[in-house]
């Protein structure tokens, strides 16, 4: 029986010690990503974002540009041109070759794309999930990659949980972001260039000659 209950006491310290140690790799690896991303001040990459739903099923690509503060611009160029744009204050939406351009006060955005653009200079991590842990059943896309995944606070009414794959630079190379829904929205970026020379004007949205630009409380896709 006193074997019994050494064996038993044990087996409990070594599985509160794995938990633990688990708990920490996902502190460890959160915190490496907000002090590589506070550091930057501009972010390019080319994405891809696939989205699978009840019937619908997309794939699109182009290329992402991040600036402090809070400025972002997608421009999609496969299937289709498109761009969605945050200027800090302003969030625009233009299919290429529409008559008209949508707008939105980035306070009413409802937008999985748009809390991407505190990446730099405000990311903390631990302060933006709740239940941040491994994800040691999902296989990472790069080999040695850490794999989180949390639950967005600000978005938990439309979100069950996000999954972001870490490189060993901390760098955030996917996120896969579950809905409430079922559907799925998965990010993922290549070709990641840090600290590269942005214009501001890139992020100044002009609509082309005929095109109008009306109000949307719903900028999306």
């Amino acid at each position: 029986m006193k074997v019994l209950l050494q064996t038993q006491w044990m087996v409990l310290v070594l599985f509160g010690s794995c938990a633990f140690a688990q708990s920490q790799t996902a502190v460890d690896t959160a915190r490496g990503v907000d002090d590589h991303y506070n550091h930057l001040k501009s972010f390019k990459s080319a994405f891809t974002e696939i989205y699978q739903g009840p019937g619908v099923s997309k794939t699109e690509s182009g290329t992402l540009w991040l600036k402090k503060p809070g400025r972002m611009r997608w421009e999609y160029h496969v299937p289709r041109e498109k761009l969605f744009l945050i200027d800090s204050q302003t969030a625009y939406f233009y299919v290429t070759g529409e008559p008209q351009a949508r707008k939105t006060a980035v306070k009413n955005l409802d937008d999985l794309r748009s809390p991407l653009r505190y990446l730099l200079g405000k990311t903390k991590l631990e302060k933006e999930f709740e239940g941040l842990s491994l994800a040691p059943d999902i296989t990472p896309i790069q080999p040695g990659d850490v794999v989180l995944r949390g639950i967005p606070k600000m978005l938990k009414d439309r979100v069950s949980s996000v999954v972001l794959e870490i490189s060993s630079s901390h760098q955030i190379l996917r996120i896969l972001i579950q809905g409430v829904d079922g559907a799925t929205t998965d990010f993922r970026f290549a070709q990641i260039e840090e600290n590269v020379p942005v214009q501001d004007g890139l992020f100044r949205f002009v609509p082309p000659p005929g095109v109008l630009t009306f109000e949307d409380n719903q900028v999306a896709q």
